[in-house]
């Protein structure tokens, strides 16, 4: 088995087990100081969100050119959407179920590489983006600044994306080392 292919699915593999060993969007704890310090760490306490955020990076990274931006950019833009619904007290089902869909379709499409356009992927991950904002919308503390908090969750989950991309870039060296290396 390739190097590359074996630290996807071992990343893969981590990703299932967290989100089995607890339900997803589980933050607690964030409802102290609701500004945007709180919002920035809010994502980075559940494994869920980290997860899905590095296989968004990982999927742009794969895809390369526009990619690179597009993707991760469709994902912020539609999270913010979902925080928005959540903030008007509107109803999105199945909430939890697409942020635990998210790691394995997202995390599966990455370490499987599944050919996809740019625009075909910034549509996946801006349907999951939604379940993601709207969680992160519903448990804003109501005390909290909107603009703050969001900015914060906003930030966080651009600088994950662009682990997952610096992941993905790394992997696909890795990648093409292996395959023109003699033996």
């Amino acid at each position: 088995m390739k190097r590359a292919q074996f630290f996807g699915r071992l990343l893969f593999a981590g990703a299932l087990i967290a989100a089995a060993a607890a339900p997803a969007a589980a933050h607690p704890g964030h409802d102290i100081v609701p500004d945007l310090g709180n919002g920035f760490l809010h994502p980075l306490t559940g494994l869920d969100h980290v997860f899905a955020m590095l296989a968004v990076g990982l999927l742009a990274a794969q895809i390369g050119g526009r990619a690179l931006w597009l993707v991760p950019a469709s994902f912020l833009a539609m999270m913010a959407l979902g925080g928005v619904l959540a903030m008007i007290g509107a109803f999105v089902p199945f909430v939890e179920t697409g942020i635990l869909a998210s790691i394995v379709v997202l995390g599966g499409a990455a370490i499987l590489r599944l050919p996809m356009s740019t625009v075909a992927a910034a549509a996946l991950v801006g349907v999951f983006a939604i379940f993601h904002g709207f969680a992160h919308g519903a448990e804003m503390p109501a005390s909290a600044s909107a603009a703050a908090y969001a900015g914060g969750f906003l930030i966080a989950t651009g600088l994950l994306h662009l682990a997952g991309l610096g992941l993905g870039i790394v992997i696909g060296r890795i990648a093409t080392a292996g395959a023109t290396s003699p033996g």
